[in-house]
């Protein structure tokens, strides 16, 4: 059960991550899930649940397929995050830290990545 569930934690005002990135967790949890069923989860319109679905198509991080009445999502878990400061992880690593998987084949280890700048406080 989540703790959190009808409390004003359930939806907060903010969260790490974007819609765009909740949409897809939620597919690569369920390759066949509803829209519909998304958008709930995620707190969004069914509407903006499509357009996301849309531009991770178009960006190449989603392949759909229809399966009679219903779609079957596959997600390119291969490809690096889009911002600069995360480029350098692919979905599949941001998969394993959401889903807690660890060890499994295709996802990235952290002790494997090159190692990164320090980030210097801005004046």
């Amino acid at each position: 059960m989540d703790p959190l569930k009808g409390t004003h934690l359930e939806f907060p005002s903010w969260t790490f991550l974007t819609n765009h990135a909740h949409v897809l967790l939620c597919i690569a949890a369920d390759p066949e899930v509803r829209l519909r069923d998304v958008a709930s989860r995620v707190g969004i319109t069914e509407r903006a649940v499509q357009r996301i679905v849309s531009d991770l198509e178009e960006g190449g991080y989603l392949q759909r397929e229809r399966e009679g009445r219903r779609n079957h999502y596959t997600v390119r878990a291969d490809l690096p995050l889009r911002h600069p400061v995360e480029r350098h992880r692919t979905v599949a690593s941001l998969i394993a830290l959401v889903e807690g998987v660890e060890g499994v084949e295709g996802v990235d280890d952290p002790a494997s990545a090159p190692p990164r700048k320090p980030v210097r406080p801005r004046r």
